[in-house]
């Protein structure tokens, strides 16, 4: 069955426009967002810091005030100074134990291997540490065989080869060979 091309359900004329709507509506938003916390941070600073009186204030009275907000800065700079270190003790805290609970699952990605090409020698260097000296000649611990004793071993039959086909020869050779393929368990 050949495959009819769908035709979009919208036109792309009608696509732009629902864009632009979309992106102006979130522009709005983002804008309303904005007003609404600078109105809150205001809000907050009028509620927290107090308008502060100067006018009429004695020369002894401005530096009275000055040493006292001097002081509150330095409280405040303490409080903040000890909140960022809690703040980066926690996030080491964080950190180690995210590794932890990784290396617990099992889950961390393993690096792919390397096929990497080692003697038996280096690698029993590597593992035993240079004090050992092993060698691995593995041909030093194979048994020697000489080739004379396993042709001694296995006598060689040399026979009349026309003796051999006349007898297979004919109806009674071929009923040798049935026998002997019939009952191997005989012998």
């Amino acid at each position: 069955m050949p495959e009819v091309e769908r035709k979009p359900k919208i036109t792309a004329s009608r696509k732009l426009l629902l864009k632009s709507l979309m992106l102006a509506k979130a522009k709005e938003c983002w804008e309303q967002e904005h007003e609404e916390r600078e109105a809150e941070k205001a809000r907050y600073l009028a509620e927290r810091i107090p308008t502060l009186q100067t006018r009429g204030l004695s020369l002894s009275a401005l530096q009275d005030l000055c040493r006292e907000l001097h002081a509150k800065v330095e409280v405040v700079d303490e409080e903040r100074y000890d909140i960022e270190a809690k703040c980066l003790h926690n996030t080491r805290e964080i950190k180690d134990l995210k590794l932890k609970v990784l290396d617990l699952r099992g889950k961390f990605k393993r690096p792919p291997l390397r096929r990497v090409r080692v003697s038996a020698d280096a690698m029993l260097r590597a593992l035993l540490g240079s004090k050992h000296k092993v060698s691995m000649d593995l041909r030093a611990n194979l048994k020697s065989v000489k080739k004379e004793d396993t042709e001694k071993e296995r006598p060689v039959e040399v026979g009349d080869w026309r003796k051999n086909v006349e007898a297979m020869s004919g109806m009674e050779g071929r009923k040798k060979m049935f026998d002997a393929a019939k009952s191997p368990t005989s012998q």
